[in-house]
């Protein structure tokens, strides 16, 4: 197998992605919030660039399951990825990080996705063996649903004490404090979290535990924690739903999904001191200051740096070092392939992160050992 670093500048399509709407669609269907991006039956041959590489005797279908996080520029992709490989479908549900590591671990998904790298015991458990490729990367923000205030910000305290509890109304001295001459209602917090086992919950309470012993002491880290207060709602799409119906709401959501649905979200403190609001260039000064090791496994838990955003997360994408089916294993390094090359392009339209060029050839060098039929080639 042979790594190449090609440099290539695709061209992005641009869509448009609503999450509310595909949120709602899915309930509307029973609550199973899957993205399926099939496409209709089609007996053309591959089309577009590296067509001629991924040369698929017969239609290939790929199932994943995981987090929430990534889901509206894995749909994007995965629908791009089909119009240029017809032969390609790729149907990923969005579970959430826990359930997705578990059907992951259990073998009866092609790949799996989560906000957070599993652990060596989790990946004990797969026979097959584990590559964790981090493929995007994005910011989880404090939206907020405030009526007459678009401008917050919220020192590192301050959140944490609305998270824990022990800050209720929006009018409060401490947050008033922080914002001054912004007109803050004498209204009541609702804070909304996850209720389900998430990756977005696992980088968030990681991130709350590095900078208050306070909350490490009495909530902790994890994908699933004691809220000291709030009401749960299910997936970024949930909580996102929760926070527009709901005036007075904050919560954490990944940024592509408060940028998609117009949602406020306020400005936070950094590790600098200074307030910083979530932007492509502020998550890319995050992942500046971090070095991916070998294993790709890098947790950002309150970033150094003037301008770092102190909430910025790789989500990875979970595949198997061996695949029965070759075909498969061909299909599935042409996805990532797609990913770190013309995926990358539209991340920041999407919310999300361009990765830098050498995190995109230390991915592409581990998914390579997938097909030894298939090699990467990388754009920068």
């Amino acid at each position: 197998m042979v790594f190449r670093l090609a440099f290539i500048n695709p061209t992005p399509i641009v869509r448009s992605v609503s999450v509310l709407a595909l949120a709602v669609s899915l309930a509307a269907c029973g609550g199973n919030q899957g993205t399926d991006t099939t496409g209709a039956d089609t007996d053309q041959s591959d089309m577009g660039a590296g067509g001629d590489k991924l040369a698929l005797a017969n239609n290939v279908a790929l199932t994943g399951a995981g987090a929430s996080f990534p889901a509206p520029i894995y749909q994007r992709w995965f629908q791009d990825i089909n119009s240029k490989y017809p032969k390609l479908r790729v149907n990923y549900q969005s579970v959430g990080s826990g359930a997705g590591v578990e059907q992951f671990t259990q073998e009866t998904v092609d790949f799996g996705a989560s906000d957070v790298a599993i652990s060596d015991e989790e990946i004990a458990q797969v026979d097959r063996g584990v590559l964790m490729l981090p493929i995007t990367a994005g910011s989880i923000v404090l939206a907020y649903n405030l009526e007459g205030v678009e401008d917050l910000k919220l020192p590192r305290d301050v959140y944490v004490d609305i998270l824990l509890g022990e800050i209720t109304n929006w009018n409060d001295p401490a947050i008033a404090e922080a914002n001054e001459g912004v007109d803050l209602p004498d209204q009541q917090i609702s804070v909304i979290h996850r209720s389900d086992g998430s990756g977005t919950t696992g980088v968030f309470t990681k991130h709350l535990s590095a900078i208050s012993p306070e909350w490490e002491e009495q909530v902790g880290e994890g994908k699933t924690v004691d809220w000291p207060t709030g009401i749960g709602a299910k997936g970024n799409e949930g909580v996102t739903a929760q926070i527009q119906q709901t005036n007075g709401a904050i919560g954490y959501i990944e940024y592509g999904y408060a940028k998609q649905n117009d949602l406020n979200y306020a400005a936070l403190e950094n590790q600098a001191g200074n307030f910083v609001n979530p932007s492509d260039e502020s998550a890319s000064k995050t992942l500046e200051a971090v070095t991916l090791p070998e294993n790709l496994r890098a947790f950002i838990s309150d970033p150094e740096g003037e301008d770092s955003y102190p909430i910025v997360s790789y989500t990875w994408l979970l595949a198997y070092e061996e695949y029965d089916d070759p075909q498969t294993a061909k299909a599935l390094e042409a996805t990532i392939e797609y990913a770190l090359t013309e995926g990358q392009e539209i991340a920041p339209e999407l919310g999300y992160v361009k990765l830098p060029p050498n995190v995109r050839e230390k991915v592409a060098e581990a998914a390579d050992q997938i097909s030894p039929d298939y090699d990467i080639e990388v754009s920068q």
